[in-house]
């Protein structure tokens, strides 16, 4: 049993709409994660959206649309490079917005034994709501950091971070998810241990 950090959707085009300065705190504290998670020997997942440049694997509102974003080689769909990458990262390039939506997300938490899982990134109305809600019908814990996700239309985030506080999900800062660290390597060392 173990907790993985999910880092959804921190490319280039993806934070196009949001300030310098709110990209900038967003990178700070995935990496503060990121460094916590890594140092505990916990899976850190990075998740990507990117498509064809023709389209053709890009969900229906951009297929009707025409809406270019996230095409694969391009600097849009690079992950930001503020983020510190590290070799034992695991990446996932996801289609929809849920990044459980055929991809092996589901074999991967199941390889690791993961019944947590933290999710940061963009955005929260969308890509965060629906990876969190499909956790949750996995029975996973799913925990939402507040000041690590963000969002284009802060008014259907925080109607979304409402909905889902305590009924979806766990909704916390990064210190306190950095620091809840300890606590919940503890108890899933106590179920392992139960296990055997």
């Amino acid at each position: 049993m173990t907790v993985a950090l999910m880092i959804i959707d921190m490319q280039n085009d993806a934070l196009e709409a949001l300030t310098p300065e709110r990209v900038e705190q967003l990178i700070d504290r995935q990496n503060r994660l990121a460094r916590a998670f890594r140092a505990r020997g916990l899976p850190v997942i990075l998740v990507r959206g990117e498509f064809k440049a023709d389209l053709s694997d890009a969900f229906l509102e951009m297929r009707r649309k025409q809406v270019a974003v996230s095409i694969e080689g391009t600097p849009g769909a690079a992950l930001h490079p503020g983020f510190e990458c590290d070799g034992s990262d695991i990446e996932i390039v996801k289609k929809r917005y849920s990044t459980f939506f055929r991809t092996n997300l589901d074999e991967i938490l199941a390889e690791r034994g993961v019944t947590r899982l933290v999710l940061t990134g963009v955005n929260t109305h969308a890509c965060i709501r629906m990876a969190a809600v499909d956790a949750y019908q996995r029975d996973l814990d799913v925990v939402i950091v507040e000041d690590a996700v963000a969002s284009y239309d802060d008014e259907h985030a925080s109607v979304s971070l409402r909905y889902m506080t305590d009924k979806i999900a766990a909704v916390m800062s990064a210190e306190s998810a950095i620091a809840a660290l300890p606590a919940w390597a503890a108890a899933q060392n106590s179920e392992m241990r139960q296990a055997i």
